[in-house]
């Protein structure tokens, strides 16, 4: 056995400047792993509690020092002397000392630090590379990336009310060689904006944030910047959105409100809407057309759409395989965005792509 013998956490910065937990675990034999707690701009309403201090004081209420006090004080107690390879026990036994069903008393992420912890130390432990130790035979496989590179939404200060517009290659033989394609039509994109006299300044996860006349204009946009560096659209070079509905829908008006084009839309005619855009542009995969609370708005879609692109649910089934089991069951979406802290633990995290995958769901 390799047993835990240390666990520290700590309050740190992430990528936006937010304050969120890292957490370090040590084992006797003197392994070592650290988690950082990842957290979205834009959250899904079902997803597990991510515990911040409200003090307004510090951070503007964004601190984490209670989820830090949790792992330090109640946590290290409870797993300190667990084998570190034991990963399902490691999280039933925080999931148990919660004892909630959204992670809400010691926090999502006070939970995911530890967790992302133990795995990384197991690995250290057995003196693998993580992807190996969690993926086994398999963990030699890379998906075809999806780069942001036009952000809209939450993500930016601009008339663009869809939050991401990402570009896939591929067409690419390798993940090197779809690097490469993706960072050709990025810097042929930010020529193109400059051409245009777009501002090049970016948004919240690194894409351009132009304020672009309409919802549309960033597909165009998107596919002359695909020419432009020698690629065809569709066929080398695909695009995919993340539509982020939740964001810009009215539960009382049952209404999708586009600002950027100044309309509203019932679910049917927005998703006439995307049709238009997925018969137009070479679109391959859309995330969160619909709100996250209107299952049957997705079936339809998913009916309407799910035989020429991949419908993508993110805050629709946050992770959790109670709501993918659902989503299976009534045939809505065709693809499931995998986020630990949406979930808050290693363990289920691995159940839900385990789960997708088993009903045909791409993961």
């Amino acid at each position: 056995m390799s047993i835990i013998s240390d666990i520290y956490a700590r309050e740190v910065l992430d990528s936006r400047g937010n304050p969120t937990v890292e957490v370090e675990l040590y084992t006797e034999a003197g392994a070592m792993g650290r988690g950082i707690v990842p957290s979205g701009a834009s959250t899904g309403e079902h997803e597990a509690v991510e515990l911040r201090d409200g003090d307004k004081s510090r951070f503007m209420g964004k601190g984490v020092t209670k989820a830090v006090d949790n792992v330090n004080n109640l946590i290290a107690k409870e797993i300190v002397g667990y084998d570190v390879t034991d990963q399902r026990a490691i999280d039933q036994a925080m999931i148990d000392l919660d004892g909630t069903p959204n992670k809400g008393k010691l926090g999502a992420n006070a939970i995911l630090g530890v967790s992302l912890a133990a795995a990384r130390a197991a690995a250290d432990e057995l003196g693998q590379p993580l992807y190996n130790y969690l993926g086994g035979f398999n963990g030699h496989v890379l998906p075809t990336p999806m780069m942001n590179v036009i952000n809209g939404g939450k993500h930016a200060n601009n008339k663009v009310d869809f939050q991401e517009f990402m570009i896939m290659p591929v067409g690419a033989k390798s993940v090197k060689e779809a690097i490469r394609m993706g960072s050709e039509t990025f810097h042929n994109l930010k020529n193109l904006l400059n051409e245009k006299g777009y501002s090049t300044a970016v948004g919240d996860e690194g894409g351009f944030a132009p304020d672009l006349k309409n919802n549309e204009e960033p597909f165009e946009i998107l596919v002359e910047a695909i020419k432009n560096a020698g690629y065809v659209p569709g066929k080398d070079v695909a695009i995919a959105f993340d539509c982020a509905s939740s964001e810009f829908y009215n539960a009382d008006t049952k209404k999708y409100e586009l600002k950027g084009d100044g309309k509203e839309y019932t679910a049917e005619e927005f998703v006439t809407l995307l049709e238009g855009i997925v018969d137009k542009y070479p679109v391959v995969s859309i995330e969160d057309p619909l709100d996250e609370n209107e299952w049957e708005d997705w079936q339809m879609a998913t009916k309407r759409l799910g035989k020429k692109v991949q419908i993508v649910g993110d805050d629709l089934f946050v992770t959790n395989t109670d709501y993918l089991a659902k989503g299976i069951k009534m045939g809505v979406g065709n693809s499931i965005l995998i986020k630990l802290n949406q979930i808050g633990t290693l363990t289920e995290t691995v159940e839900a792509v385990e789960m997708a995958k088993q009903a045909g769901y791409t993961a």
